[in-house]
């Protein structure tokens, strides 16, 4: 693992940045351009786990035997070019019957389970075949899961604060079915959060319940049955102040329905935010409360921790989502991430040619080498080297 970690470094590491990390702001000697970095930005444990084991798979079992991945290692492109360089291959994160026959997978062959975890129905797949797996599920998303069994095996219906369609949220909605008779509903937002508590409170339109959040709830679920007794949980890199809201909120229908006496009986929740998501997300909070001018958010755009940054600096002031420093063309052209339109989009006059100060921060699955540079690239659009900066901090 030294000699895994000595290459993964080479690859991610930026000593800029950590020069930068310690002294928190630099500024161009004209003082036109200040930027500020969160105190909490970049990988996080889990990641890099996952990528170290990655590396170390390639290493243990070098060519010609084959590697295979389930979807991407994590969500930052860099990162999963880098991994596909090594002669990684990605499939489908839940290959069909026809994909595995495809591929010929045997016993002799190694696949990756990514930082996300996979659906129980793959990794059962998968070990039928005999594969050689390497796991590289994070801690976290494993407790959430813990949880949700747990609650399976209570007949205690899991509802999941989430994205229905992300792999780690496909992932635990698997647990919440396989070991036991529990059921799932993932709800998004508050306004889905409202909808669910109204139901249990009043009941409603089964039918329309169901078409609500089609794609969203396990085989079989029937609103009438499986929310009388729930248990919350998330997934692990939502923001902590909305899943402890949805939390509230479905206590208090539950409390309404059943009364304060029977709530134990009726209603379970467990912390399960991911602890490196919070700190990224605290450390960008008291960020914004200096004094910025615009804010850049870097990482992948499929990152859905990265993705909650940028919606939390559009609160505040202008904000750019970008996956590196190429998006940023000139002081009048940038590239970047519109969350709501989900894709790229154009800004221009982006950059103001007065004193301006700028924020940085980046999610859990972007490389230090990349914060290093888009840092690089603000104060070239400003026409001064950071080396100089730095040396003089």
């Amino acid at each position: 693992m030294e000699a895994v970690q000595a290459q993964v470094l080479r690859h991610y590491r930026s000593d800029l940045v950590e020069r930068m990390r310690a002294i928190g702001q630099v500024s161009s000697t004209d003082g036109l351009l200040t930027v500020k970095l969160a105190k909490e930005f970049g990988f996080c444990y889990g990641v890099e786990r996952a990528i170290d084991l990655a590396y170390a798979a390639r290493n243990v079992f070098p060519p010609p035997t084959r590697i295979f991945l389930l979807g991407e290692i994590i969500h930052n492109p860099e990162v999963n070019d880098q991994i596909r360089a090594m002669g990684i291959v990605s499939i489908s994160p839940k290959p069909s019957d026809a994909e595995i026959e495809n591929l010929n997978l045997t016993a002799k062959d190694v696949l990756i389970i990514p930082a996300f975890g996979t659906e129980v129905s793959t990794r059962r797949k998968l070990e039928a075949i005999g594969c050689q797996t390497v796991d590289t599920t994070c801690g976290d998303v494993m407790s959430v899961w813990k949880r949700v069994r747990q609650y399976s095996k209570e007949s205690v219906t899991s509802i999941i604060h989430g994205k229905a369609k992300h792999e780690e949220t496909k992932a635990t909605t698997s647990q919440a079915t396989a070991y036991g008779t529990g059921h799932y509903l993932v709800v998004y937002n508050l306004s889905e959060a409202d909808y669910v508590c109204d139901y249990i409170t009043r009941g409603g339109n089964k039918n329309e319940f169901l078409e609500q959040f089609q794609g969203a709830y396990s085989p079989g679920f029937d609103p009438d049955l499986h929310l009388q007794a729930v248990g919350v949980a998330n997934q692990t890199t939502m923001m902590r102040g909305e899943t402890e809201e949805v939390q509230r909120r479905i206590k208090a229908a539950i409390e309404k329905r059943h009364g304060t006496a029977n709530l134990a009986q009726h209603f379970r929740f467990f912390d399960t935010i991911c602890g490196a998501t919070q700190d990224r997300q605290d450390a960008l909070g008291k960020l914004l409360k200096e004094p910025l001018d615009l804010l850049i958010v870097i990482g992948g755009y499929n990152s859905s921790n990265t993705t909650h940054l940028a919606e939390m600096g559009e609160e505040k002031l202008p904000t750019y989502f970008i996956k590196n420093a190429s998006m940023m063309a000139s002081t009048a052209s940038i590239k970047h991430y519109n969350i709501h339109q989900h894709r790229e989009v154009e800004s221009r006059k982006w950059l103001p040619s007065g004193k301006i100060v700028v924020g940085v921060t980046a999610g859990a699955s972007c490389p230090n080498n990349l914060i290093e540079d888009v840092m690089r690239r603000l104060f070239e659009l400003k026409g001064q080297p950071i080396e100089e900066l730095l040396a003089n901090s």
